[in-house]
C-alpha cells in the first residue's frame, strides 16, 4: 500500500467529514466550541508529547517514504483544515498503549496488552526509574508503560519455513518485522495460499491442475483462511468456494 502522504491523510479527514456529517443533533457541539480528536497511529513514532509525533518507520505493508520523520498529527490537522472542520487532534496514542490504558482503568491489576490483528504489537507496565532510555523527570506513579513493538522481533530460535522466508524477501519491507509476518492478519491468509500453491504445483492437490486465482499473491485473506478452518461440511463446501 504505498501513496503520498496528502493522499493518506485527505482519505483519513474526508471519513471523518463524512462521520460527522452522519451523526444525529444530539451529537452537535454549541457554535465555537472546536470538537476535541484523539488519534489512534498504529505504527512506530517517536511520540514528544500528547499531540505529537514523528513517524520511524512503515509496518503492514505501508510505504509512503516521505512521511518518516514527519510529525502525523501535524499532517492530519492539516487534512482535516482541507476538509474545513473545525476539529483538532489533541492527543495520539498507539492502539497497543490505549489497549493497555483502557484495560488498566477497568482493572486496576491489568499490567499488559495485546494487539492480534492486521499487525502485532504489545505493552506493558515498567518502573520507570529501571528504563535506560528515559532521561526526563520520573513520572508521579512512578511507572511507564513500553510499547515494545515485538513486531519487529527476530531470532534464530523463530521456526521461519521457506513460505516465510519467501514471503519476507518479496515484501515491502524484507528483513523486518519478522514476528508480525508469522502470526498476524495481515500474512497468515498469503502463507496458507503459498503452501496451497506448492502442493498444487508438485502434489496435483487440485484435480483441474492449479486454479489461476491461486497465483495472485495476497488473493486469499486470513478471514476466507478462518473460514476454511471452520468448515465442517462433508465435502469442504465452504473452503471449495473460497478457492474457486
Amino acid at each position: 500500500m504505498s501513496g503520498g502522504a496528502n493522499e493518506l491523510f485527505d482519505f483519513i479527514a474526508a471519513a471523518l467529514a463524512k462521520f460527522v456529517a452522519s451523526e444525529g443533533e444530539d451529537y452537535h457541539l454549541p457554535e465555537g466550541v472546536q470538537r476535541q480528536l484523539g488519534f489512534t497511529f498504529s505504527f512506530p513514532v517517536k511520540q514528544t508529547s500528547i499531540a505529537s509525533g514523528t513517524l520511524i518507520k512503515w509496518t503492514k505493508g505501508f510505504t509512503i517514504d516521505e512521511m518518516v520523520g514527519m510529525d502525523v498529527v501535524a499532517e492530519l490537522n492539516k487534512a482535516i483544515k482541507r476538509q474545513g472542520l473545525d476539529m483538532k487532534v489533541t492527543a495520539l496514542v498507539n492502539d497497543t498503549v490505549g489497549t493497555l490504558a483502557a484495560a488498566k482503568y477497568a482493572d486496576n491489576d491489568a499490567i499488559a496488552a495485546v494487539i492480534l490483528g492486521t499487525g502485532t504489537n504489545a505493552a506493558y507496565i515498567d518502573h520507570a526509574h529501571t528504563i535506560p532510555k528515559w532521561h526526563g523527570p520520573l513520572p508521579k506513579s512512578g511507572d511507564m508503560v513500553i510499547n515494545m513493538e515485538w513486531g519487529n522481533f527476530r531470532s534464530s530460535h523463530l521456526p521461519l519455513t521457506e513460505f516465510d522466508h519467501a514471503l519476507d524477501s518479496e515484501s515491502l519491507n524484507p528483513g523486518e518485522q519478522i514476528y508480525e509476518k508469522l502470526i498476524s492478519g495481515m500474512y497468515m491468509g498469503e502463507i496458507v495460499r503459498r503452501v496451497l500453491l506448492k502442493m498444487a504445483q508438485e502434489a496435483s492437490l487440485f484435480a483441474d491442475g492449479v486454479p489461476e486465482k491461486l497465483e495472485i499473491p495476497y488473493i486469499l485473506s486470513t478471514l476466507h483462511m478462518l473460514m476454511m478452518h471452520q468448515d465442517t461440511t462433508p465435502d469442504l463446501q465452504t473452503a471449495g468456494i473460497k478457492l474457486k
